[in-house]
């Protein structure tokens, strides 16, 4: 099971400075740390950029509307490997000797396929084979990230988060095609949860725990269960009522549920552990949690990505999800007197 009554975070954070990040991470994740993204770097070190370099056996490159599949890997493509590849070094030069769990993330099959253009241009969405192509490359790949990060982290218990904000808009029909003006058709449920799956069971075959995270309106929580998620990652302030039926079911079933509890940007005033607590507290109870048991059931995380944050907001919001974890698992879902 991935681990519960602590706390992570979503992955981007702030800056350039990817060790100056790794350490904010370590020192202030305790339980569950990641391994950090950082979009300003440049395109290569985004979240779509960090999935384009584990991609197998398929080449892209990078265009001023985004990236773009290709027959080889163009330049961007190879300074996205690069850098991966240095971040993970030093990755295990800041980490020698962890035995805890520790997170890594990736973008989802369907996130990638609704902004990664096909070679003749507009999404790769629209195309029904090469959606499955790039899925399936992604599952191999992300099957050899957790290999490689599995040598460098011998000890560590992994955990792999698949991104996946773009998921609702791609059931919905919502997702726009290169002109702007039309939608690309829906996709139906057991296409979503048959490519989804692909790259699940690749994590799980890893030996790593495998958790989707969308911070959308509206999550499809029991299509990312059926396509074997153990624990689904949302956007607390986004959990309509009108959702909650999805929610218990996945309780029900065992899978973790983590908690977009802590602002993702700078907030003023800031909120105090104690208020962030009962607002756990109260959606667990409405979803019929027990509160003895609240503390095992989720895992408390900033709201989404911090790579908007100013750098002392993201290590506030990270040390104040660690703390707001604490107080629910201390003393059974109540905060501490």
């Amino acid at each position: 099971m991935p681990p519960t009554g602590v706390a992570t975070g979503v992955g981007s954070m702030p800056g350039d400075d990817f060790a100056e990040a790794v350490r904010v991470v370590l020192g202030e994740i305790v339980d569950l740390p990641h391994l950090p993204e950082l979009p300003e770097r440049s395109a290569a070190a985004s979240m779509t950029g960090r999935a384009v370099a584990m991609l197998a056996d398929l080449g892209a490159d990078l265009q001023p509307a985004g990236w773009r599949l290709t027959d080889g890997p163009g330049r961007d493509h190879r300074r996205a490997r690069s850098l991966l590849a240095q971040d993970l070094d030093v990755l295990e030069e800041q980490t020698q000797g962890y035995a805890g769990a520790f997170k890594v993330q990736v973008a989802g099959p369907w996130t990638l396929a609704a902004t990664m253009e096909r070679p003749r241009g507009d999404r790769l969405l629209a195309d029904h084979g090469a959606r499955r192509e790039l899925a399936q490359s992604l599952a191999e790949g992300v099957g050899g990230h957790v290999d490689d990060v599995r040598r460098r982290l011998p000890r560590a218990r992994l955990v792999v988060q698949v991104d996946e904000p773009a998921l609702p808009a791609v059931l919905a029909g919502a997702v726009p095609t290169a002109s702007g003006f039309h939608r690309h058709r829906s996709v139906g449920v057991p296409e979503a949860v048959e490519t989804l799956a692909w790259v699940l069971d690749a994590v799980a075959e890893g030996g790593a725990v495998p958790v989707v995270h969308c911070c959308a309106d509206t999550v499809p929580v029991r299509v990312l269960a059926r396509a074997g998620a153990r624990a689904v990652s949302v956007d607390m302030a986004r959990v309509n009522t009108g959702d909650y039926d999805g929610y218990v079911e996945l309780l029900d079933q065992g899978i973790s549920l983590w908690l977009g509890a802590v602002p993702a940007t700078d907030a003023d005033p800031a909120p105090r552990d104690s208020e962030v607590v009962r607002r756990v507290q109260r959606l667990l109870e409405d979803l019929g949690v027990d509160p003895e048991t609240a503390g095992d059931r989720c895992v408390v995380t900033p709201a989404c990505g911090l790579a908007g944050a100013s750098p002392g907001w993201a290590r506030h919001a990270l040390r104040l999800s660690g703390q707001v974890a604490r107080h629910l698992s201390a003393a059974g879902g109540r905060m501490r007197p």
